[in-house]
């Protein structure tokens, strides 16, 4: 059985990506079988083991609120602002972290390239670190 394989609309959920939502929408006939709105507007769809439809995650990333954990998450201050040619290089050499909507660091393959995208053209800098 599934983890979202009972889930109802209007549940709450966490997700390691955006953070706090609730389920807009459950599709029982579809791959991905519900549809979660974040509390800061975004809406991703998720297969029932609670896998993202973007990105290349290939473990859980959405949880039912009082199911999650977050003490092993790294959530820690950025240490040095990097420069944009020192995150191209980093980002080349897979050595690239990104902070997420939800303020969890995550590796930059991980991240949807529209969000990196975005981030680099508002030179948010801030929002990237070598990886540890």
């Amino acid at each position: 059985m599934a983890y979202f394989s009972n889930a109802k609309e209007g549940e709450e959920v966490y997700g390691l990506i955006f953070g706090k939502g609730k389920i807009l929408q459950v599709f029982s006939e579809s791959y991905y079988s519900i549809m979660v709105k974040f509390n800061n507007g975004y809406e991703v769809p998720y297969t029932d083991e609670g896998i993202p439809s973007w990105g290349s995650f290939d473990t859980q990333t959405l949880f039912y609120r009082q199911d999650i954990d977050l003490f092993n998450e790294d959530f820690s201050p950025v240490e040095e602002v990097l420069g944009h040619k020192h995150i191209i290089k980093l980002r080349q050499e897979n050595a690239l972290e990104v902070r997420l909507p939800s303020g969890v660091w995550k590796g930059v393959e991980k991240a949807d390239e529209e969000y990196i995208e975005r981030i680099v053209q508002k030179e948010l800098y801030h929002l990237f670190r070598q990886k540890k």
